[in-house]
Order: structure tokens, then C-alpha cells, then sequence
């Protein structure tokens, strides 16, 4: 296979272009002796160009980001430094050099227009609304699963399910070479149209109308070509832990066309095509750094945003959708985005949609047409130039300085439009459908009729060839032996090799979690070898050999039950890139398999090597070789069975079920627990299809074969006690090995006789049948994993709101907003309804940050300030530094050196700062499952003084909501928020606050619409006017927008201040001073885009003679600037008796603004309510112990009283050590992800880690003690436990001590969490401390047999060891034990004696009794007469029983002290 590779790749090696052509597209519309703009011209199609842009403006800016782009090398040191341009870069020469060799190597053009006809949509509709689920719901859903699971499908399949249209009738072309700009408020549609004209139409129900790529219909073109169709997401989902520079080679390297220029390999094109793609976004310079997410240190936003839109342009898709693509991007950074968009779908022939908010004038006029949707309806499709006339015709007034998209969008908000005096409103149409008839009416519908027409005569007659040459052109790209129905550039070989690759680099880079898998597995070998340290050869060593071999399995293969969340986790990303056809699904689960085996081969080898030697197995090259295959093919065949799981189940609550039933009996059913010949029959089936119980019979035969055992002391019977002499030493003909498989009168037992007559194995079984059926196993689960990923898909789920019902409260409130709402009732917008704020200066602002090999400066001498009434912008270039300022003056950075001055009323910050604050965080996080109202009051709850009434807190919240236009979502769960939604919720959770110092935004407008963004900025403005200090970071502002604020603080890259002043009435004062340097802001264009561009941000080139910064510090501004800086000092300073950074009380200053019994009813009320709307979680818990009680019920059921009961009563009360470690892995996740909540809320001094601590404690409590009980119930009476001497008395023991068990393992569970730094270390650390503190608890290995060293504290240690004892005593005290035939041990006494008067003395120091002490031949002896006998030498005492239960309380009470100390000073938030 590798040789046919390599072949591959010489040939390969032989082709290859090095233009983006062939990266972006393998087709143009250049023709072959183009050599300049001039020299393009757009494809025809009978009224050619009519709709296109104007040709004459095209070439000029296409000139103007030649210039651009081609500056890189001749900028600044510090530019060249900062952002990585070393080389000249000329796009039109990219794009064009190569052309004539490219058709000249024989590469064909790619010419995809779209059609669409009658376009309509819809989804799934179960009512007006959809309602919150509890728990019995979720019971329900689980119980009527196999009904209605089937029941579903047949109704998708057959078109009965209900639905509701969401898109009605679009029809439209857009042909090669041409960009459509999708117009919307949010929730109109524009997302839906962009994914379904991409042919991503999983998650409806319905999708009708005709949609063609070149004449091909969408059902071929999902089968063949979707890779040529690609729609870009509005979120930004990336692997955080790869690099810029990793993610961007992974795209490339899966879509590497086969045919290229000669001399060229697919990794030096690779290597080019990723040098350009970084330039033209200008993000060279993060190349090497993390992409990062919400919680992993990364790029910017911004920076996020073009590594999203770049992973993109390398599918080299020919139909590209962009949902709203510049969310985050700074105004230059998006435009030169929409310029490289032109340029590329000019050159290329790409036919491009995007749906942009707040897209300025110079972006609007670079598309050729726009397609308006108001509620799902078409209200205009035709040329971008004639657009703004049109709803002028219609009748609604003009906004000449409104940008023409904004203004498009407003027509179709009934709140925003205006209808012109000339008209009669009567007469304009204002309903979706009214607008859609006017349209439909107009010239431009039957104009775009004509077109689609022509178009299609067109593709069918003389433009037939685009057609064939797009079908020859994607066979082209495809590797050797790709069929040519396969929708891959890679065979499947080349992309399990290419993800191998990726996923390899993924673990060697998490170096934390590397090195804490390795230490895990290290420890517990070393563990497991010090606890069966040497084993002697003996019978005393042969059944603990058997723990050693059961212990060593079970530890490795639990060790791949972290594969199952790592599953969900990836999901997101697994289906973006699956849906960009990068890979086939399948690939990527052997390249896990493949990618994981260095690591985890090694891990598992080192483990082996220590366990094995250490312990005194048997030692032989060829014996430890096969017990190392043995365990590693298990637990290679355990990851693939929790892989599948995690890929069938639609998230971890309902895998984790499906594990608690499949684990537990894995475990029990392998052999060691409970021997075959012991098992029930109605479940002995189990066995079979356990891979466990193959590894671990396969073990046992490898070990047993080769080994003899010498009958020792403590299997003789009768025997001397100690200080006794009365029988021989040695195995005398009166006594016998009682040993399994002992033969009569030989002294040692074949360990081969041993697991025969104890395990029912045979040693010629290992090869045979074991390990062939293990690594079948092995590959069946590698296959179900393949074939689950190829075919289950649950993330294509329609978009949909859940809300919770309304209560009499909510309702009355919900009625009242809606009725301001209708008579557009302003009255909270009064002034009076905000606080004042405080002036706040910084001086000399500096920010540095360690780096690998040293440290980074972030920003540099920033000296500014903001007082009451002013509304400060914060500005720049992504990357430049602006969230970085912002959190350094709202003092959230936690890393890293701050030097300078930050005053609050010329006053050092007190530690009240945070709370008197609020910092609206670009990030939106919050508590899921609360809703709008509830997140609001939460806030405002614990922000606001204890001394504002609830009443008061509530009504304030009411006003917030109406201002954000909230009214329709109040009760609507965060969970199921849109983009545009949960940013106004973010500002609003701030708002509700009533921040008494200063209002910290970073991005509020990223995501909104226009209009939306206008209303906010505002909304602002009233704020400030009411008297507060204002400060926010503020992407893409349009000229009105922009003239809302007050003040600009403008920097470029290093964090390095450009400008601090006054903006003035229509920007002039800003206007001035660029122009007083160099840089003169013509009338006509956006002052806030101009200036980024005049300071060199993006990729274009500085205007001036000298860096911006250095003309600031030499400008009078600069000096007025920092004399007003002194004078508010100055001025703070003499308020000494009005000092308003420390409260006007004696008590020091408090970070918090509520007692802290308050925040803890608080916060547990919404814990508590966030279990009860999370049903999975809660019912999941409480179906592990239903199902766990009933498994171990169904197991040892109806218990008696013979030997074999006794040892299975003692198994079945150890099984309630097991809870803990079931629980752990559940509550762990939800823990860490409330972590993070809690660290974004702490930041603004809501509540204290006490509280979060406890408050995550109390929510779990409740359904601890239902689980505890249902588990009591449910085990306790089916075993028919009881019979001792308390008899039912001890039945409550049992249920105070289950409960005890169960709140351990809660608190255990979040301490955990609280120390781990991340879910995947927290659940690589669950196994090894359950597994220890189970192995050390007195049964696994009975207390005589532990060596000093570990029962002097290990056994000490482990709380298991407190409940296995209380729980053991109470039930065996005074138990009768009566042995069954075959558990009698026989025996003939000497000549002339009885068995009492041979035996007794033994019978009178071991305990049990004999059938018969008269007898004088064939004594029967049965080990036990009572459980006393049983638990007394394993020390165990019954008058300890309580002090046990209140020690296992000690416990829980221990993990929550630790809990609430890890969440006070070990957070993970590095900022």
C-alpha cells in the first residue's frame, strides 16, 4: 500500500500549478491571454453584464487592492514584525500569472450558475411553541422509545409529520462570476435560504422546488459534487488547540487537486496556497498561534472570524454561502474580506451568496445583486444598483445617509420604515405577502424570469460545455482510484493518512493531558504492583494472581471510557468539516484508532512492564508478551465500543445511560466477579459477548498453564491454629488442600486443574478461542464506529426556541410588555431610570504577557478617560489590542504584568471596583436552561444593593427588557437564544446590574442586524445622557452610528494609541485632525472605515508621511489629553470626604453587593431550577441506579444461607462502593461547565466561590437522596437481606448509609472537578481514584493478605473501607450459615478417631462446624457456622458500624472543603 503511494505521489509531483486557481477553483473566466484587468471581462449569457457590477469600478478596485495587497514588504519595521509580511504580494499577479499554463496544462473552467424555482421550505411544528421538558418526559421518552422511535421515522419518510412553512417561493439565477447579497432582519430567513441554495437540507421537514448547479439537479449534485457546494456558518467552530498555520494545511492537504503545473508537488502547493491565503486576509503573523475558543487563549475575534472564512476558500468550492461572515471583523478587515471576494469570484467564476449585517456602502457596492426577505418571503431580487429605488417606488421614505443595505433591511421592519407623504399608507404595501405580490408585480421578477430562462437555454444549448467541462474538472482534481461518484479529492487511504496525521498532532500537543495519562498510568501500576507485590507460588498466591491479571484489564480498559465525551465534544467540528467534504465520516474513526495506538501503546506497555514484574507473574518473554496483547487489544476494543456509543447517542446523558447499562455488567459477567459456573442462566449470555470476559479468560489460561501451586497453610484443613502442634505442617493423608482443583494427596495443584475446576477455563482455549473472538470484537466495534459516523447524523437539527410556560406572575408581566409594546409606550426610557457613573482616568498604560521564550507587549503608554454623559469608542484593527484594553481597565486580566495608572475619581480602584462595574463580554456566557427574565434578575439580584427592594429589581429588569426589544423571548431559554438574542441578553444581564461607575461593552453590535446595532448605540447614548460613563469596543459603525459617541480611542497593532479625543458632529473633529496630518477623509465616505484605513489596518497601506503613533505623541491633542488626565486626578483627589470608591459606611469595602446567605439562596434556586429543565441529567442519574439496583438484584437474587450466599451477599453490598464512581463521571462535566459560567459571573462580583461551591452542591442533593432511596428499595428487599440476628432492623442502616455513599460521591465528584483544569483530565483521573479506593476498602484484597505498608494508610484512607464494613457487619451479625454438599470440605479422620476429636481443636480456633463430629470416616467441615466467623479476621467489628457511617460523613464533609477552596484559587481562566 505505501509503495502505491509513493507512486502516487511522484506522479503527482510531475503536475501542479502554483496559482490560487487552482486552490479557490480549478475554472476562470480569464481567458488564456489575459495578462490585467483590462484585459477580463464577465462571462455572457445573452444581456450580458447587465446586472454585473460596472466594469469601469471593478478595475479600479481591483487596482486599488492590487496596491494593497502589494505593500506588505514596504511597511514599517514594526509592521513587518507584528504581522509577518515578508514578501511582496501582488494579488492580480497571483491570480493571473499562471493562467496561460494552467489551460495550457489542460485545466478545465468551472462554471457553476444556480437556478432556483419555487424554493419553499419547512419545518417540523409540534405546536405554537416549544415548552421545557422535565422529568417525566424524559422517563417517557426513554419507556416509549422503541414505539416511537420507529413510529418517527415513518412519519419523516412518508411526509406526515406536522410542519410550517418558513420559506415560501423564491426563484432567482445567479450566474458564474456574480455575488448575491442576502438581505434580512434576523429571523427572516436569510440564514435558511444560504444553507438550503448550499443543498444542506438535513433538519427540515420539507424541502420543495427545483435547484440547479449548471443544469445538475441537487440530488446529483449531494452525490457527486458537494464538495462544490459549501455553506460558511455564522459561528466560528474550530479544533482551539491547533494553530492558524495547522488548521488552515489540514483543509488544504484534503482538497490538493491531482492535476497540477509540473515540477510542482502537493506539498509545496499546499505550502503556497497557505501563504495566500493568510496574506490576503492579513493574518500572517497568528500563523503559529492556538485558533482558540471561549476558553482557551487564541486569536482574536476578529482574527477567528477570517481563519473561518480562509478554512473555507480552500475547499475550492465553486458555490460558496456566507452567513453573515464579517461578524467581528473590523470595518477595513471587512472590507478588504468582500474585495478579495470580488476579486476571487471575478477571476474564478465562484458564484457567491453572502448575507452580511451592517454591511457598509463601499462593501454594497461590490455585489451585483441583492435578494431582500421579509419573513420568509422574496420582496426584491434583482441588481444591487437599482435595489434602494425600488423601495423608494414603493412608497417608503429615503435615508440618504442610511447605507443603502441598512436601508433595504429597515423597509422590511414595520418598526423602522417610513411611509413617504407623497403616498397614501393605505396604498404601500407593509405586509411580507404585500411586498412579495409588489415584487412579483414589478419588472425586476419578470427581468430575473428572462434571466433564469436564458440561462438555462443557455446551459442546454451552446453553454452545454460549462457543464461538462465542471464534470471533467472535478474528476480531475480527484486523486488516483477516488470514484468518480465520490464527492472526496482524496481516496479514502489519503484521508485516514491526512486525519492520522492531524489527530496524532492534536494529542502531542496537548502536552498537559500527555503527560497526566502517562502519570495516571504509571501511578496505578505502581499501585497495583506494591498492593500483590512478589506474589509467593503458592495457593495463598493463586487467587490474588487472579485479581492481579482481573485489575490490570479492568484499569486499562476503563481507562478508554473517556473516548465517549471526547465524541460529543467534537461533534460540532466533525459535522462543519464532514459538510465541507474534507474527509468521509468513516475516515476519521480509524484514523482515531490509528493516531491514538503510539500513545496509548506505549502507556499501556510501561503499565504491563511494572504490574507484571512487580507482582511476581510468571516470568517468561513469551508469557508476558501475550498477557501485554491480551490486555491491549481490550482495551483497544473497549475505545472502540465507548466511541460508538458516543457517536450513536445524541448527547452524553443518554450515552452515559446506555454505558451504566453495558459496564456494569461487563465487569461483573467477565469471569472474576462472578466465576461461569456460578453465573444465573437467564443472564449467564452476558459472558459471551463480553469483550472483557474474553481478555480476562484469556489471561487467566496465559498465566495458569505455566505455573504449579504449592498447597500452603491456609488451605489445609484441619490445620494449626497458632501456638498449636496437633497437625502435620505439611498436607498429611488426614488432611486435604481445599484449594479449587486440588488433587487428593498431592501437595501441589496444577494451575491449569485450578481454573478448571474454579473459572471453567481451558488453557487450549487461549488462542483457539479467546483471543480470536476479542480481536473480532475488535473489529466489529471499529466497524460500528465507521458505520454509525457514516450514517447518524444529530447535529442537523432545525433551528427552534424553547420556552418555559408562564407562570401567574410572568403572564400579567408578559401582558403589560406587549401592551407597551402595541401603543409604543417609551416611559422607561426616562433618564431618571439610570444611575449616574464616575469618571475614570488611565495613564501610561502598559500590558505585557509571557510567551514562549519571553514575553509579548499588548499595549503600550495608553493614556485616556471617560466621565459621566460621555460614550467612549474603542477602536482598531482586529488583533490591534482593543479587548485586551478593555479588560485591563475593567480589571478582569489575571495573567501577566499591568503597569501604569488606573484611577476611579482620581482614587487607586477598591475592591468594589468589579461590582460597581459591568463589562458587557463579547462572549456570550450563561446559564443555559434560565431564561431572558431570569438571567436579567439573577443580575440584578445580586449586583444590585441588598437594600433595593426585590420589587424594585423587578421592575428595573422589566425596563431593560423592553428596551432590548427582549419582550418576545423573555421566556424563552438561553440554550435556544440566536446570535442576535444572546448578545442583547449579554448586555442586558450588565444593564440589569445598574452599574454605579462605569458600563464596560466589548463589541456589543457584533451579530446584530442594522438596525438592531442602531437602537443599542442609542439606547447607549440615552444612558450616557442620563449621566453614565461609557466605554465600548465598536466594529464596523456606520457614519450615523458612529456619530453617537462622544469620544474615540483609537489603536493600531502593539496596542499602540493612534488617537484620543473628541469625534464632533458629523466626525468633524476627527475628520480635521487626519486631515491636519496627511490624511484628508473625503465627504462621501465613513469616517470610522476611512480612519482604519488611513493607520494601515487590514492589509492596506498607511496614509501619512509617519506612524500614527508617533504623530499622536507629538500632537497638541496628546498634551491636552494628558493635562485633562491630571486635572481629573486632581480633582478626585480633593473629594476627600466624598470619596466614591469606598462605600460611606465603616465596613471595608466588599466585593460582593448581597450577604452571602443571600447569594447562596439565590444561587442554589437556580441550580436547582437548572437540574429540573435538564431532564437527560437528572433522569439519567436516577435510571444508572434504578438499572444498577435491578442488575445486582437480577444477579444475587432471593439470597439463602449457604456458603456461596454469604460471599455473594458480601459482593452485593460492595457494589455500593461502586455508585460513586458511576456518579462521578456525570456530575463532573456539568460541574466544569458550570465552572465556567461561574468565572465569568465572579468576575463582576455576583456571588463567592463559597457560594458557587455550595450552591452546586445543595441543587444536588435532592436527587441524590431519590437516587439513594430508589437504589435501597430496589436492592435491599429483592436479595432478601435481613436474616442476620438484627433481621429488618438494619434495613434503615442500610438506607442512611446508601445516602452518605451518595452524597460522597457528589462532593468527591465536583472536588474533582474543582481541581482539574479541563472535563478530559478530570475523567482520566476517575478510574484510577475509583479503582483505588475500591481495591483498598477490605474485599478485593482481604485486610490479612494487605501488606503493612498500604493497610497502614491506604486501607486507613479509603472511605469504601467504612462503608463495605458497616454495611457487612450489619447485615452477616448472627447470620446462620448452612454449607450446600459441594461447599463442604471431606475428609478422613485417623484410624480409631471421629471427626470431632480430629478436628476439633481446628473447628474450635477457625470457627465453622462439622455435619457430624461422630463420624469416623469421610468428615464433612463447612468453613462457617455464623457471619461473625466472616468478618471478624477481615477487621471488621459490628460496634463500629455508626462510628463508620459518621467517618464516610466526615468524607463528604472533607471533598466540600476542598471543592470550595479549589473554586477560590484554582479557576483554569488564564486572561
Amino acid at each position: 500500500m505505501a509503495s502505491a503511494y509513493e507512486e502516487e505521489e511522484k506522479r503527482e509531483s510531475r503536475l501542479a500549478p502554483s496559482a490560487f486557481e487552482l486552490s479557490v477553483a480549478a475554472s476562470t473566466v480569464v481567458s488564456s491571454r489575459a495578462s490585467s484587468i483590462d484585459e477580463i471581462q464577465p462571462q455572457s449569457f445573452g444581456r450580458a453584464n447587465e446586472h454585473h457590477v460596472d466594469i469601469d469600478k471593478a478595475k479600479a478596485e481591483f487596482a486599488a487592492l492590487e496596491r494593497r495587497l502589494s505593500r506588505a514588504s514596504r511597511s514599517s519595521e514594526k509592521r513587518d514584525l507584528e504581522k509577518g509580511d515578508d514578501d511582496e504580494f501582488d494579488l492580480r499577479e497571483y491570480f493571473t500569472s499562471t493562467n496561460e499554463a494552467n489551460i495550457a496544462n489542460g485545466t478545465r473552467h468551472k462554471h457553476v450558475g444556480v437556478t432556483w424555482e419555487n424554493l419553499s421550505v419547512e419545518v417540523p411544528d409540534f405546536g405554537s411553541k416549544f415548552f421545557v421538558q422535565s422529568l417525566p418526559h424524559a422517563v417517557w421518552a426513554t419507556l416509549s422509545f422503541p414505539i416511537m422511535y420507529p413510529l418517527g421515522l415513518y412519519m419523516q419518510k412518508s411526509g406526515k409529520l406536522p410542519s410550517r412553512p418558513i420559506m415560501q417561493n423564491f426563484n432567482g439565477v445567479l450566474k458564474p462570476g456574480e455575488i448575491c447579497l442576502v438581505l434580512g432582519v434576523p429571523g427572516s430567513g436569510c440564514s435558511t435560504f444560504l444553507k438550503v441554495i448550499a443543498n444542506q437540507r438535513n433538519g427540515y421537514a420539507k424541502v420543495e422546488g427545483d435547484v440547479h448547479y449548471a443544469g445538475i439537479d441537487s440530488q446529483e449534485m449531494a452525490e457527486k459534487y458537494s464538495g462544490e457546494v459549501v455553506y460558511n456558518q455564522e459561528d466560528d467552530i474550530h479544533i482551539p488547540t491547533l494553530t492558524v498555520e495547522q488548521t488552515l494545511e489540514f483543509a488544504l492537504s484534503t482538497k490538493t487537486p491531482s492535476k497540477r503545473l509540473p515540477g510542482i508537488t502537493g506539498k509545496a502547493f499546499n505550502t503556497e496556497v497557505l501563504e495566500m491565503l493568510v496574506k490576503m486576509l492579513n493574518i500572517t503573523h497568528t500563523k503559529k498561534t492556538l485558533v482558540g475558543n471561549e476558553f482557551v487563549r487564541g486569536v482574536s475575534g476578529g482574527e477567528r472570524k477570517r481563519v473561518s472564512i480562509l478554512e473555507m476558500m480552500a475547499t475550492r468550492a465553486h458555490v460558496v454561502s456566507y452567513d453573515n461572515s464579517t461578524r467581528g471583523l473590523d470595518a477595513s478587515t471587512a472590507l478588504d474580506f468582500m474585495k478579495s471576494l470580488r476579486v476571487t469570484t471575478d477571476i474564478l467564476g465562484q458564484t457567491t451568496f453572502v448575507s452580511l449585517y451592517q454591511a457598509g456602502e463601499n462593501i454594497y457596492n461590490l455585489v451585483d445583486k441583492v435578494l431582500v426577505i421579509d419573513q420568509g418571503r422574496t420582496v426584491y431580487f434583482g441588481p444591487a444598483t437599482e435595489a434602494r429605488q425600488y423601495f423608494v417606488s414603493l412608497g417608503f421614505v429615503d435615508r440618504p445617509r442610511q447605507a443603502t443595505a441598512d436601508y433595504l433591511t429597515a423597509c422590511t421592519d414595520p418598526n423602522e420604515r417610513q411611509v413617504s407623504p407623497e403616498y397614501d399608507p393605505r396604498t404601500v404595501p407593509s405586509s411580507p405577502e404585500e411586498l412579495e405580490t409588489a415584487f412579483i408585480q414589478s419588472k425586476y421578477y419578470k427581468q430575473m424570469q428572462a434571466d433564469r430562462d436564458e440561462y438555462r437555454r443557455h446551459i442546454g444549448g451552446e453553454g452545454r460545455s460549462d457543464q461538462e467541462n465542471f464534470r471533467r474538472a472535478v474528476l480531475d482534481d480527484k486523486k488516483k482510484g477516488v470514484s468518480k461518484t465520490n464527492p472526496y479529492t482524496l481516496g479514502f487511504v489519503a484521508q485516514v493518512r491526512t486525519l492520522t496525521l492531524r489527530q496524532f498532532r492534536l494529542q502531542w500537543q496537548d502536552k498537559f493531558t500527555l503527560y497526566t495519562s502517562f502519570g495516571i498510568s504509571l501511578t496505578l501500576a505502581f499501585v497495583l504492583g506494591g498492593t500483590f507485590f512478589n506474589l509467593p507460588p503458592t495457593t495463598s498466591g493463586g487467587f490474588t494472581r487472579g485479581s492481579v491479571l482481573f485489575l490490570a484489564m479492568l484499569m486499562n480498559c476503563l481507562d478508554a471510557f473517556a473516548e465517549m465525551p471526547t465524541q460529543m465534544v467534537g461533534r460540532p467540528i466533525f459535522l462543519k468539516q464532514t459538510g465541507y467534504k474534507l474527509f468521509r465520516p468513516a475516515a476519521l474513526s480509524l484514523a482515531n484508532t490509528v493516531a491514538d495506538i503510539p500513545f496509548s501503546a506505549v502507556r499501556i506497555f510501561l503499565f504491563n512492564i511494572v504490574a507484571y514484574f512487580m507482582t511476581g507473574l510468571y516470568r517468561s518473554g513469551s508469557a508476558f508478551w501475550t498477557f501485554h496483547l491480551l490486555i491491549y487489544v481490550a482495551f483497544l476494543t473497549m475505545q472502540g465500543f465507548f466511541r460508538t456509543i458516543g457517536v450513536i447517542c445524541p448527547n452524553f446523558d443518554s450515552a452515559f445511560r446506555v454505558a451504566a447499562l453495558v459496564v456494569p455488567n461487563m465487569i461483573s459477567y467477565a469471569g472474576y466477579i462472578i466465576p461461569r459456573r456460578s453465573m444465573r442462566k437467564y443472564i449467564f449470555w452476558l459472558f459471551w459477548l463480553n469483550p472483557m470476559g474474553y481478555s480476562f479468560s484469556g489471561l487467566m489460561e496465559n498465566e495458569f498453564k505455566r505455573v504449579n501451586l504449592l498447597c500452603d497453610g491456609n488451605y489445609i484443613t484441619p490445620r494449626n491454629a497458632p501456638g498449636q502442634n496437633t497437625y502435620p505442617d505439611d498436607l498429611g493423608p488426614n488432611q486435604v488442600c481445599t484449594f479449587f482443583g486440588a488433587q487428593p494427596g498431592q501437595p501441589y495443584v496444577r494451575g491449569a486443574d485450578y481454573i478448571d475446576v474454579g473459572f471453567s477455563l481451558k488453557t487450549d482455549q487461549l488462542w483457539k478461542l479467546n483471543f480470536v473472538v476479542l480481536f473480532v470484537l475488535f473489529i466489529a466495534f471499529q466497524i460500528t464506529q465507521a458505520v454509525a459516523m457514516e450514517f447518524v447524523n444529530f447535529g442537523a437539527m432545525g433551528g427552534f426556541q424553547i420556552f418555559v410556560k408562564e407562570n401567574k406572575e410572568t403572564k400579567a408581566l408578559n401582558e403589560q410588555l406587549r401592551n407597551r409594546l402595541a401603543q409604543k409606550d417609551t416611559r422607561v426610557e426616562k433618564d431618571s431610570e439610570f444611575s449616574p457613573g464616575k469618571t475614570l482616568t488611565w495613564k501610561d498604560v502598559n500590558y505585557v504577557v509571557p510567551v514562549p521564550g519571553g514575553t509579548r507587549r499588548l499595549l503600550h503608554d495608553v493614556t485616556g478617560y471617560v466621565k459621566p454623559g460621555q460614550l467612549v469608542a474603542l477602536m482598531g484593527a482586529s488583533g490591534a489590542g482593543k479587548t485586551t484594553a478593555l479588560d485591563v481597565l475593567a480589571q478582569r486580566k489575571n495573567i501577566g504584568v499591568i503597569t501604569g495608572e488606573i484611577m476611579l475619581e482620581g482614587r487607586p480602584l477598591s475592591t468594589s471596583f468589579a461590582r460597581e462595574t459591568a463589562y458587557a463580554e463579547q462572549m456570550d456566557v450563561h446559564e443555559l436552561t434560565t431564561t431572558v427574565r431570569e438571567a436579567m434578575r439573577f443580575s440584578a439580584y445580586l449586583r444590585q444593593p441588598y437594600s433595593v427592594s426585590v420589587e424594585d429589581k423587578n421592575a428595573y429588569v422589566e425596563s431593560i427588557i423592553e428596551l432590548l426589544e427582549l419582550q418576545d423571548l423573555s421566556e424563552a431559554l438561553v440554550l435556544t437564544l440566536g446570535v442576535e438574542a444572546r448578545k442583547r441578553l449579554t448586555i442586558g444581564v450588565e444593564l440589569a446590574s445598574r452599574p454605579s461607575a462605569l458600563l464596560f461593552l466589548d463589541e456589543p453590535t457584533s451579530g446584530l442586524d442594522a438596525q438592531s446595532a442602531f437602537n443599542l448605540v442609542r439606547f447607549l447614548r440615552k444612558l450616557a445622557a442620563a449621566g453614565q460613563s461609557i466605554i465600548c469596543t465598536i466594529h464596523q459603525p456606520s457614519a450615523l452610528l458612529f456619530e453617537n459617541f462622544d469620544r474615540l480611542l483609537l489603536l493600531e497593532s502593539g496596542g499602540e494609541t493612534v488617537y484620543f479625543g473628541d469625534i464632533g458632529a458629523d466626525s468633524k473633529i476627527l475628520r480635521e485632525y487626519l486631515g491636519r496630518n496627511g490624511a484628508t477623509c473625503p465627504d462621501d465616505a465613513n469616517p470610522a472605515e476611512f480612519m482604519l484605513e488611513a493607520i494601515g489596518a487590514g492589509s492596506g497601506k498607511r496614509i501619512g508621511p509617519r506612524d500614527w503613533k508617533y504623530i499622536w505623541l507629538d500632537s497638541p491633542e496628546y498634551q491636552t489629553l494628558v493635562r485633562e488626565v491630571e486635572e481629573f486626578k486632581a480633582e478626585g483627589a480633593a473629594r476627600g470626604d466624598l470619596d466614591t470608591t469606598k462605600p460611606t459606611t465603616c465596613m471595608p469595602p466588599r466585593a460582593d453587593a448581597t450577604p452571602i446567605w443571600y447569594q447562596l439562596r439565590i444561587v442554589s434556586e437556580r441550580a436547582i431550577r437548572a437540574l429540573w429543565r435538564n431532564p437527560d441529567y437528572t433522569w439519567t442519574r436516577i435510571f444508572v441506579h434504578v438499572f444498577l439496583s435491578l442488575f445486582v438484584s437480577l444477579t444475587f437474587l432471593n439470597l439463602g444461607n449457604s456458603l456461596r450466599d454469604l460471599q455473594f451477599r458480601v459482593f452485593a453490598m460492595f457494589w455500593v462502593t461502586i455508585l460513586p464512581a458511576i456518579v462521578v463521571n456525570q456530575i463532573i462535566p456539568a460541574f466544569i461547565i458550570n465552572r465556567m459560567i461561574f468565572i465569568r459571573e465572579a468576575s463582576s462580583g455576583m456571588y463567592s466561590p463559597i457560594v458557587f461551591a455550595c450552591g452546586q452542591l445543595v441543587a444536588e442533593m435532592p436527587w441524590s437522596l431519590v437516587c439513594a432511596i430508589f437504589y435501597w428499595v430496589l436492592m435491599y428487599w429483592p436479595l432478601r437481606l435481613g436474616q442476620g440476628a438484627g433481621g429488618k432492623a438494619g434495613s434503615g442502616y442500610f438506607l442512611l448509609m446508601i445516602i452518605a455513599v451518595e452524597f460522597f460521591g457528589v462532593s468527591m465528584a465536583q472536588a474533582v472537578g474543582a481541581l482539574a483544569p479541563s472535563i478530559k483530565v478530570a475523567v482520566l483521573t476517575n478510574t484510577p481514584i475509583a479503582l483505588i479506593l475500591t481495591t483498598f476498602a477490605g474485599v478485593t484484597i482481604p485486610y490479612p493478605n494487605l501488606n503493612v505498608f498500604w493497610r497502614s494508610w491506604l486501607y486507613q484512607l479509603s472511605p469504601y473501607t467504612r462503608v463495605v464494613s458497616g454495611l457487612i457487619t450489619t447485615e452477616l451479625r448472627g447470620l446462620e450459615i448452612v454449607c450446600r454438599p459441594d461447599e463442604l470440605v471431606t475428609f478422613d479422620p485417623p484410624s480409631g478417631q471421629t471427626c470431632q476429636q480430629w478436628a476439633g481443636s481446628f473447628v474450635q480456633s477457625f470457627g465453622g462446624y462439622l455435619v457430624d463430629g461422630n463420624a469416623t470416616s469421610a468428615c464433612q467441615y463447612c468453613q462457617y457456622r455464623v457471619g461473625d466467623e466472616f468478618f471478624v479476621p477481615l477487621n471488621m467489628s459490628y460496634g463500629t458500624r455508626w462510628r463508620d457511617l459518621g467517618i464516610v460523613w466526615a468524607f463528604f464533609a472533607f471533598n466540600t472543603i476542598v471543592t470550595i477552596v479549589a473554586s477560590r484559587y484554582l479557576r483554569y481562566a488564564k486572561r
